[in-house]
């Protein structure tokens, strides 16, 4: 269901198969898995520095030095190793505020609204049908648009939590034997801000290239970047155009998203969108839209031709 009403639109997750995850319960099922396979742990540990081909921390158990032969940076958007190594960082930096709160919502449908914040969109995710998590993302001002946008479910807050989202792939995701992954690479999808499908996936990655440079004592830099073959093979097409439809999304008026939320708003666009919308996978549901005549008359021509050659580019 998609109501174009303020820039308001209503992802009916009943129809659709829309799942929210806990993260919390995710990283801890993770861990267990890692440490059965014989991973180790340092909490409260950081890392302090870099020397050759070992991995200097301090923490609670003071300063510690590990030797490696390959290292995974999957330390995120605030990545310190690949500040260490010179990596250069992702192109934006969103920061991003969500707080629980006691409201009536109807719990099949999670609420978008574009015209929450300038520079990404305002949601609510319903936990009960007397609670929800109300949030949004914004390269500045966060706070400020926050405190507009939860007025609009009471202002009352149960939980707030920050956090920062990073946006536009790093130039450069491995070297110096070491592989950058998930938000730490700049991985978060530029559509929804999600990072976890593409952390997964990253990880994957770099675990497989990893395990082949390992075993045969090979670390040259025509070996490591075949970690960077693989993720830009499998996802990194998806990124790309996501981060150009952000930019053209940025360029847009409160007048005309609310334009587009209203063509949304029609029995055979949510068709599409049910049949062709991945969370994951926007691509493919981006062209589906793209030959739309209703989606195309409120874009506008100049909007709609660009966004064809976004995604056909």
């Amino acid at each position: 269901m998609f109501s174009g009403l303020g820039g308001e639109i209503s992802f009916d997750a009943g129809v659709t198969k829309a799942f929210v995850v806990d993260r919390g319960l995710l990283d801890r099922e993770m861990a267990e898995k890692a440490a059965d396979a014989g991973a180790e742990f340092r909490l409260k540990t950081s890392a302090a520095g870099i020397r050759g081909t070992a991995l200097l921390t301090r923490g609670v158990r003071g300063r510690e030095e590990f030797p490696f032969r390959l290292l995974i940076a999957a330390d995120g958007p605030r990545s310190s190793i690949s500040r260490m190594l010179g990596f250069r960082r992702p192109q934006v930096y969103l920061a991003g505020i969500q707080a629980e709160v006691p409201c009536s919502i109807d719990p099949r449908c999670v609420e978008l609204h574009p015209n929450a914040s300038p520079d990404f969109f305002g949601w609510a995710i319903p936990v009960s049908p007397t609670r929800a998590r109300v949030g949004l993302c914004a390269r500045e001002h966060a706070k400020e648009y926050f405190d507009r946008f939860i007025v609009r479910y009471g202002g009352s807050m149960l939980h707030l939590v920050t956090g920062v989202i990073p946006l536009g792939v790093m130039p450069q995701t491995c070297g110096h034997r070491t592989f950058i992954v998930g938000d730490a690479a700049g991985f978060a999808k530029p559509t929804s801000g999600g990072g976890v499908y593409t952390g997964v996936r990253s990880a994957k990655h770099a675990a497989a290239v990893a395990a082949a440079c390992c075993s045969a004592g090979t670390f040259d830099g025509e070996h490591l970047r075949e970690y960077e073959r693989r993720w830009r093979e499998d996802f990194g097409r998806e990124l790309d155009i996501g981060m150009k439809a952000l930019r053209l999304r940025q360029r847009m008026t409160p007048e005309e998203i609310d334009r587009l939320c209203r063509a949304l708003d029609s029995p055979d666009v949510i068709r599409t969108i049910v049949e062709h919308g991945d969370m994951d996978r926007p691509v493919s549901l981006l062209r589906k839209l793209a030959l739309k005549p209703a989606v195309v008359r409120a874009m506008g021509i100049l909007f709609a031709s660009e966004v064809r050659r976004i995604i056909t580019g």
